[in-house]
């Protein structure tokens, strides 16, 4: 077993947590000092006279960037046993570690999860968080976990290069993690742990309005392309159908046209990142959602407009937010 703790400006949380973990075993302790600065040099040399070895950034560049340093670490010396990383704050405890560490070898192409229960005095905050990450997980991968912001988790060696490759700086990182690991062939296994915050989680360097705004980035950009490609399916819906009277052909006008805008929006920006070599793959699948939801939207369009009597453009607004997380999810699990 192998333990990687990410760490900013520690407290003495740290050196108690590692002097726990000495006394059950002599196992390879890597932390990763995210350019804490000179006031906590004594602090890490505390650590370092604990057996760990200690990885320091010159400046602070994020939770995710710390992690792909000890994994980067890991590479070179070429470890074939799994990694726990754990948090710095005193939130996970030596045994919830070592149940993350036992599970590990149990279950094969697996990401460990050390999944809270928000039970007791949890701070609002955090409590919000999750249900809120939890949500937009749920939404975006079709996969539903419990505990989608946990710091507890458990990789085996084979997933390092993986790892290594997973976009994402700071608390974005662990969040890609979870929305990349599906495509990758990896499964996950939720491991339940107990629930610690101390003094209502004040040590907690998440910055709640920019950090969060990472973390629910590819989400929204989604949301923002859908929402541009919707007001030229609208206009040209409308466009079309005052001039044809022809439902079928403003839905197959202003469908086509807005599709191709969004293709090239969701390669570009969202999905694919841009990557020229995708389009080959990525865009006979595109098409072909489209013609799946295309068939999706015109009857859902028949139902609420021609049959049920609903006005033409609140039929719209119905049809487009019921096809709205289905294209999401068809478009991550299967296009891109």
């Amino acid at each position: 077993m192998n333990i990687l703790i990410p760490s900013y400006e520690p407290d003495e949380r740290l050196v108690s947590l590692i002097e726990q973990l000495r006394e059950i075993g002599s196992f390879p302790i890597v932390v990763v000092d995210d350019g804490s600065g000179i006031a906590y040099r004594e602090l890490f040399r505390s650590v370092r006279e604990l057996g760990c070895t200690v990885i320091t950034h010159s400046a602070n560049k994020g939770k995710g960037h710390a992690l792909k340093s000890g994994f980067h670490y890991f590479q070179r010396k070429g470890i074939t046993d799994g990694i726990v990383c754990a948090d710095s704050d005193g939130q996970h405890l030596p045994q919830d570690i070592m149940k993350i560490a036992n599970s590990i070898a149990s279950y094969n192409r697996h990401i460990i999860l050390g999944s809270r229960r928000f039970t007791g005095k949890v701070p609002l905050r955090s409590r919000f968080g999750n249900a809120a990450t939890r949500l937009v997980y749920s939404f975006a991968s079709g996969k539903r976990l419990y505990d989608t912001q946990t710091g507890l988790r458990g990789y085996s060696a084979d997933m390092l290069d993986w790892l290594c490759r997973i976009p994402g700086e700071r608390f974005e990182y662990e969040m890609n993690v979870l929305l990349e690991a599906p495509a990758a062939g990896f499964s996950f296994h939720e491991v339940p742990i107990d629930t610690v915050y101390l003094n209502q989680n004040e040590s907690s360097h998440f910055r709640p309005i920019a950090d969060s705004a990472r973390i629910y980035a590819p989400f929204i950009t989604f949301s923002a392309s859908s929402l541009l490609s919707a007001v030229i399916d609208f206009l040209l819906l409308a466009l079309i159908h005052a001039f044809s009277s022809n439902l079928l052909l403003a839905v197959l006008g202003a469908r086509g046209a807005s599709s191709v805008f969004n293709y090239m929006m969701n390669k570009q920006y969202v999905f694919a990142k841009g990557k020229r070599a995708a389009i080959k793959t990525s865009m006979p699948k595109y098409f072909a959602l489209v013609a799946v939801i295309f068939s999706l939207n015109y009857g859902l369009m028949f139902l609420f407009n021609e049959r049920l009597g609903i006005p033409l453009m609140i039929a719209k607004l119905f049809t487009e937010a019921s096809l709205f997380l289905f294209s999401y999810y068809a478009q991550r699990r299967f296009v891109y």
